[in-house]
């Protein structure tokens, strides 16, 4: 799935993703965690921009990346309207160099958006774009699908895959949309 894959999606309206706010185990971490050091966050794949709105409003310098030139404009275009300052920027997370170093990465179901052959692909991104120490909050999609997107992963991949580089602080079954209720895992990791 490239570009021209997920920029087609936006533009026939077919985003069944788009819930139309944060993901609500996005919300609740950071209404559980109002002093957490404030720094900058990367929010890849992110869509229309609710989580990286969500990081503005509680006081981080959020940055969202998409794939999907739509995307990007949506993500601006509702920042604006809502009087938010976020930094949106077309990017293959997988594969372009970060803009900077981030103390926070924060993804939700972008892993499951992406074919499984490219997940090796995508830890390695996490690492080239996260700062040495920095924090990694995931909420990855725990659904048996092979045809995706989205695909599933399991919590045993999880760990199998971001252990050796990671300390796995917190881990739970987040609140979630109504349709991903008890399908969503909640990783909270510091590199290494």
């Amino acid at each position: 799935m490239n570009r021209e894959y997920w920029e087609a999606r936006y533009q026939s309206g077919d985003m069944p993703w788009e819930k139309g706010a944060p993901s609500p185990g996005l919300v609740d971490f950071l209404a559980a965690h109002p002093d957490l050091p404030r720094g900058s966050v990367c929010v890849p794949g992110c869509g229309t921009g609710h989580d990286v709105r969500a990081w503005a409003q509680a006081g981080f310098d959020a940055w969202g990346f998409d794939i999907a030139p739509s995307a990007v404009r949506l993500t601006r275009e509702r920042s604006t309207a809502a009087g938010l300052v976020v930094h949106c920027q077309l990017a293959d997370f997988l594969s372009d160099p970060p803009p900077q170093p981030f103390d926070w990465i924060f993804e939700h179901t972008l892993f499951c958006a992406i074919n499984p052959s490219d997940r090796d692909k995508y830890v390695q991104a996490v690492l080239r774009w996260l700062k040495p120490d920095g924090q990694y909050l995931a909420v990855n999609y725990l659904i048996p699908e092979k045809e995706g997107p989205p695909f599933g992963t399991t919590k045993e991949e999880q760990w199998e895959r971001f252990s050796p580089h990671f300390d796995l602080l917190e881990q739970w079954v987040p609140r979630s949309y109504p349709n991903r209720t008890g399908l969503e895992l909640m990783s909270w990791w510091r590199r290494k």
